[in-house]
């Protein structure tokens, strides 16, 4: 995956490089260390997905960039919307994305001269009883006071003979593509929390609708047995019994409403709001998305180009291993201009002529010769951190086969579960209608009233998760899939991630 040997041509440039700065220039191009080679990972990749699971999907991107709009909830896709502008973790990703172009920035200011400009005025008095100011009365010279005018430029410049500032930008390159990376990854997982919590939200309303409802049958069924047993046709043990089912049903509807709020509050603070707040927005039960009747998946193998976790750990690893020719520069020779310009004088009016006027051009070399094996070592220490970047980017493969694999066989199976639980519920309203018929006829007891009005109840609420637990798992699925981020990306402040920028303006005066 990586080549590690150090070129021959670069030892013998750190041979040659030591006779004069022109030669050092001259090589400029040469650099040490690895170059990087995209990863071909060696994990067997399934040739599909389960196959009786992607028979009915489709392949279609689109679907994957924008998958909460084949749900057809608008008030879902707005909550998305304003979650994207809004949530606090994303902005955070934006910032942290703005931090790694800002250190890539310093990276690649080391190509470059570095200028200073200093200037002083000084304006002295020798004392008189001091050893210069008795040789100038001496000497008959004026000790009047002096002044002194200067300025000048510092110029400093690293010749990057053998890459290791090149391989810093790289380093620092790949890793600002990682918290790219890093944004969509919080992308993906925020378009999937507000999904998810939002169903979670109409969920719960579903539910409570199913026991509000099965409350006033229960109602209705206590009512019966109170004018039956005062009619003499039935026991009072059948109004205990129609009590204590009501009570229980009754029970699980402040649970319920504690849900409800609880998802509401969530689904709030993901939109960067106060808890309550779309309490009153979403106070109207509409009911469960209803999923399409196909979804996008792909190919395996698009995990490694759409998953943001994928994509990320691939740019670490590019960055690390950058950091092995950083370390390896250590071992030859740095070679730097330094040069000065100045003016001094002790009349403004003589300062910019030509007699003020100095200068000096330093050329230096430094080479590490002995450092008691610690360059070495450091460049094991990176190269074990590189094989690392490596393990990790292989199994973040691993982690993103099983979340599809995972997601694929959970959504499938819980829309067999829902379809017959839909059906367990059907034959339980039929029962508890027939029921309530045989018992006002006196051809059944009220015991079977009460275990088909609890069936019932145990029916559609289980039939109303399972509908939840549906959409979320597809839901699960597309984030598994790495969608809600498109390839097109909207986000222009993020997507132009490797465009090279010039030197920003630190002041007025000039470029830093």
């Amino acid at each position: 995956m990586l080549r590690l040997p150090e070129s021959r041509a670069c030892r013998t440039v750190g041979v040659l490089a030591m006779t004069v700065p022109a030669v050092a220039l001259s090589l400029s191009a040469c650099t040490v260390g690895p170059n990087y080679v995209k990863p071909e990972t060696e994990i067997e990749m399934p040739d599909e997905w389960e196959r009786s699971v992607t028979e009915e999907m489709s392949s279609d991107t689109l679907d994957l960039e924008f998958w909460w709009t084949r749900l057809g909830d608008t008030t879902l896709t707005s909550l998305i919307r304003r979650a994207e502008l809004n949530n606090l973790d994303l902005a955070s990703a934006v910032a942290r994305v703005r931090e790694s172009r800002a250190i890539r920035g310093i990276a690649k200011g080391d190509n470059l001269p570095a200028i200073a400009l200093d200037g002083s005025y000084s304006r002295t008095q020798v004392s008189d009883n001091s050893a210069a100011g008795q040789i100038a009365e001496a000497v008959g010279a004026s000790n009047d006071p002096q002044d002194s005018f200067v300025g000048g430029l510092d110029v400093s410049w690293e010749i990057d003979v053998f890459g290791r500032i090149r391989r810093e930008v790289e380093s620092a390159t790949a890793s600002m593509e990682a918290s790219v990376e890093d944004y969509r990854d919080v992308l993906v997982t925020l378009y999937a929390e507000v999904a998810l919590s939002y169903i979670d939200v109409r969920t719960f309303q579903l539910r409570l609708e199913y026991a509000i409802a099965n409350a006033e049958g229960q109602r209705g069924s206590l009512g019966l047995t109170r004018d039956r047993y005062r009619a003499g046709l039935t026991s009072a043990l059948d109004v205990a019994q129609a009590e204590s089912n009501l009570a229980q049903t009754e029970a699980i509807i402040p649970v319920l409403e504690i849900g409800l709020a609880a998802g509401l509050n969530r689904l709030a603070v993901l939109l960067g709001e106060q808890p309550g707040a779309l309490h009153e927005e979403l106070a109207v039960s509409v009911g469960i998305p209803t999923p399409p009747d196909s979804i996008a998946v792909g190919l395996p193998v698009d995990l490694l180009r759409r998953r943001p976790d994928v994509r990320r750990a691939e740019r670490e690893l590019a960055a690390q291993t950058a950091k092995i020719g950083v370390a390896t520069a250590q071992l030859y020779p740095s070679f730097s201009l330094f040069g000065t310009l100045s003016l001094q004088s002790t009349e403004s009016s003589d300062f910019f002529s030509s007699g003020s006027v100095g200068w000096g051009l330093v050329p230096g070399i430094r080479w590490n010769i002995f450092q008691g094996g610690k360059i070495r070592q450091m460049i094991n220490v990176e190269t074990a951190r590189t094989e690392q970047a490596l393990y990790a980017y292989e199994q973040s493969v691993l982690f993103a086969l099983e979340d599809v694999g995972n997601a694929l066989v959970s959504y499938e199976q819980e829309r067999l579960r829902r379809d017959r639980l839909d059906d367990a519920a059907e034959a339980s309203q039929r029962a508890v209608d027939l029921v309530r018929t045989q018992y006002l006829s006196g051809l059944t007891n009220f015991q079977n009233v009460l275990d088909s009005e609890r069936s019932l109840f145990r029916q559609q609420d289980d039939l109303a998760g399972s509908e939840g637990l549906v959409v979320q798992s597809l839901i699960i699925l597309n984030k598994a899939l790495g969608g809600g981020w498109p390839d097109r990306d909207q986000h222009s402040e993020i997507a132009q991630n490797a465009q090279d920028e010039d030197p920003a303006a630190d002041s007025a005066g000039g470029s830093q």
